[in-house]
């Protein structure tokens, strides 16, 4: 299994997974032309993508919809969040169902419910034929059982650490953005997200990805360290029982 993390953050986000022959897309949250680019400068032909799962229907995560009418590519989203998404050919349109799993040409795709201010977002598990599994959670105010269950015993986590508390609270935004980001709907702290991944990693040497992060306020290195410090309190070691990426 390959991931190529194409966009992630605010400005959009856009992941690419392959196994074998067949690539699929998790969000299109940047631009058709930039996603066709991106593809190719990792050697994946845009005709080539197999279907496009959609975690929610905020601009920055489906703002490349276009690609699918383009390429006749089929997008999956949940039945709820379709009512935010517009100009998808209407032969294309599928929909993911939490709790049931898809045979994307040998990727079997699964789905959980997270938390965020959306009609029905969601988090996606990959699995390959070879018994690799992929965990995706992005845009979620907060990680519960059910979350933690669905990620549980994956070699990769594609996570969010959007942003440090008291730099949200020093921010020059309004009181209700403050109030959207830090809430349960909202986005992941760097504490909340290295709080679930001490309950994930389990040291097998799984790669971890920080997704997502705040250009306001977050810093990489911030994030990195806030997680790497939790695990290894937990007795983990860098690159020995884990791996790590800023992206």
């Amino acid at each position: 299994m390959k991931v190529d993390i194409l966009a992630s953050g605010s400005s959009g986000n856009c992941i690419a997974i392959r196994s074998n022959e067949t690539t699929i897309l998790i969000d299109v949250g940047i631009a058709k032309t930039k996603i066709e680019k991106r593809l190719l400068e990792v050697g994946i032909r845009p005709n080539q993508i197999a279907a496009i799962f959609i975690t929610h229907a905020h601009s920055d995560h489906i703002k490349g919809l276009p690609l699918a009418n383009k390429y006749k590519i089929p997008v999956y989203a949940a039945v709820q969040e379709w009512k935010s998404i517009n100009g998808v050919d209407e032969d294309l349109q599928g929909i993911k169902r939490p709790g049931k799993f898809m045979d994307i040409k040998g990727l079997l795709v699964g789905a959980f419910r997270t938390h965020h201010d959306a009609y029905e977002p969601l988090g996606y598990t990959v699995q390959t034929e070879e018994g690799k599994k992929l965990s995706i959670c992005l845009d979620t105010g907060q990680v519960d059982t059910e979350i933690l269950a669905a990620m549980r015993d994956s070699d990769i986590y594609i996570i969010e650490a959007n942003h440090e508390p008291k730099m949200v609270e020093a921010s020059d935004y309004p009181t209700s953005v403050k109030t959207r980001i830090l809430s349960h709907i909202g986005h992941l702290s760097n504490q909340q997200t290295a709080e679930a991944l001490t309950r994930l990693i389990q040291g097998r040497k799984e790669k971890i990805y920080l997704t997502h992060l705040s250009s306001k306020n977050n810093m990489s290195t911030l994030a990195e360290m806030t997680v790497m410090r939790a695990l290894m309190k937990k007795g983990l070691k860098k690159d020995k029982d884990f791996e790590i990426e800023v992206v």
